[in-house]
């Protein structure tokens, strides 16, 4: 494969995006577990900071205010200060979460240290600030405590104030009944001891490990306060997310090269038929296999082949029927000039003369012809479309033709000056010619030329009419080809050489419209219609 094979970038390309993909991968998964755990610190601390919160608020003195936060500090084990408003500093995000009276969670990543600010009821002017350097048994058998302290303030409405308070928690607050929450007989135990006991669960569940604390209440020895069960933060691995991705893009490699493979094999087999090309065979031809692209381009490099082909043995023909047409007179001026060396009349040697001059007037024909053909036939020609009354060059070949005095009736059908179009003059005029003097040469007696614009398609058009044989419906699209002849002996008789109409035809094309042959219905023989587009696109010129 060659180091500037397009499949080898792509294949480069392909490496690149997997390791791409990784490091991008591996930093999402670093923002969604940042983000999660964030979410995660929150959620646990929005309802214990509610009830740390109605808990201060309910403390009438300042002293008693202080008093609880000290008996709280001790019993969570954790710092907590009274701190005026004005000497923490908030974002408008924190703020908004205070006042929905949900707890402002700060992490520490380095030091593992999380700092909560709540919020106090009916005491905007402070908030709490609690440092919470660790997170065990303690402090969550504490938390129960704090529910049950709210509590103890509505007597026989535990459930009811217990289901005002949901909103604030994540997890699940509720009083249950002991025998329901299939306890050993030794947490039963710990829980007549007024002891509470933590439950640990491990399920195949989404939830995964969970912890629920469960607590005595006072006053009833059948019921339990149950905290959970809330579900462990499981940290999204980075190995296992990298691994996953890792994978995939492989296997996405693996299907892409698979898509590949047979592209690359299909333009080789392309490639290796332009070699062929190159050597001269123009045989060789590509498989075409399935519909997609490649087999689109197989078919156009076929089509392709195909046209240069014919277009080589058209130029083969072309090269044949040229020196067969130049081979007569030359061997006739030939001639003559043999007999002219031989010959003493002064008469008979005018008239070899005479047909020497008019068989190098034919070559002199046949070249422009071959020449224009040729021009019209290799590439795009140098037109100079310009705004022309169509009328004059009707009129400038009738005028032509009539002078020839071949003859036979020009009839010029009226047309109105009005009648503009865009044409370029010199091969407008070449048309019309060849046309005119293809009529003439097989009419009887009569040739009508006509022209116009046809205001519904937008087309101009030129036409030429005849009272001759006409042209049998089979052969009306061969005479447009080169040195093509329908009856061989009468043109040579008229002096055509087969390449008048093939040049019309050109012209028609690169004037962006097409012609057309049918029979008259006026005079009965052969009609030429020449369309093309009124208005020629022009692209502007800038002014410099």
């Amino acid at each position: 494969m060659s180091k500037h094979s397009i499949f080898l970038r792509i294949y480069a390309g392909l490496v690149i995006l997997v390791v791409l993909v990784a490091l991008f991968g591996y930093l999402l998964v670093q923002i969604i577990n940042y983000q999660r755990a964030q979410e995660y610190r929150e959620s646990l601390t929005d309802g214990i900071s509610f009830v740390i919160s109605e808990g201060v608020a309910r403390q009438q003195t300042d002293q008693q205010r202080t008093d609880w936060i000290s008996d709280a500090s001790d019993l969570l084990e954790l710092p907590i200060y009274y701190l005026e408003r004005d000497k923490v500093d908030l974002s408008r995000t924190e703020e908004k979460r205070l006042e929905n009276q949900k707890a402002v969670v700060r992490y520490d990543a380095e030091q593992g240290i999380a700092y909560l600010v709540l919020g106090l009821r009916n005491d905007p002017k402070h908030y709490l600030y609690v440092k919470v350097d660790q997170l065990g048994e303690r402090q969550m058998k504490a938390l129960p405590v704090f529910i049950l302290d709210y509590l103890v303030y509505y007597p026989g409405q535990e459930q009811d104030y217990l289901k005002k308070i949901q909103q604030h928690f994540s997890y699940h607050v509720g009083v249950e009944k002991i025998s329901d929450l299939n306890l050993d007989s030794e947490q039963v135990g710990r829980l007549r001891s007024d002891q509470s006991v933590i439950l640990w669960r491990d399920s195949a569940t989404a939830r995964g490990t969970t912890i629920s604390i469960v607590s005595p209440m006072p006053n009833s020895a059948s019921n339990a306060l149950v905290l959970g069960p809330v579900p462990m933060f499981n940290w999204m691995p980075v190995k296992l997310a990298a691994g996953i991705t890792l994978l995939s893009m492989f296997l996405l490699c693996l299907g892409v090269y698979g898509l590949i493979v047979p592209m690359q094999r299909k333009l080789k087999l392309v490639n290796q038929a332009l070699n062929v090309i190159k050597t001269g065979d123009m045989t060789q031809r590509v498989p075409v296999e399935g519909y997609d692209e490649m087999a689109s381009l197989a078919t156009s490099y076929n089509s392709m082949s195909d046209h240069i082909q014919r277009l080589i043995e058209a130029q083969r023909e072309l090269m044949r029927a040229v020196s067969h047409e130049l081979r007569t007179p030359v061997a006739r001026i030939r001639f003559a000039m043999e007999m002219l060396a031989d010959e003493d009349d002064h008469e008979y040697r005018l008239q070899q003369v005479e047909m020497i001059d008019k068989d190098i007037e034919a070559l002199n024909t046949l070249i422009d012809e071959i020449m224009t053909y040729a021009k019209l036939e290799q590439g795009t020609p140098s037109l100079d479309f310009e705004k022309l009354a169509l009328v004059d060059v009707l009129q400038q070949v009738a005028t032509e033709t009539e002078a020839l005095k071949t003859k036979k009736i020009i009839h010029l059908n009226p047309l109105s000056t009005d009648v503009i179009v865009d044409a370029e003059r010199r091969y407008l005029h070449r048309v019309v010619q060849n046309l005119v003097g293809n009529a003439i040469r097989y009419c009887d007696h009569q040739v009508n030329i006509s022209g116009g614009i046809n205001h519904q398609t937008k087309m101009a058009f030129v036409c030429v009419e005849d009272d001759g044989a006409g042209i049998p419906e089979e052969d009306r699209q061969r005479i447009f080809e080169a040195f093509a002849r329908l009856d061989d002996s009468r043109t040579r008789a008229s002096g055509g050489y087969g390449l008048g109409l093939s040049i019309v035809s050109r012209i028609a094309f690169w004037f962006g419209g097409t012609i057309d042959v049918d029979q008259s219905p006026d005079l009965g023989g052969a009609r030429f219609t020449m369309s093309w587009p009124v208005e020629r696109f022009k692209k502007k010129k800038q002014n410099v």
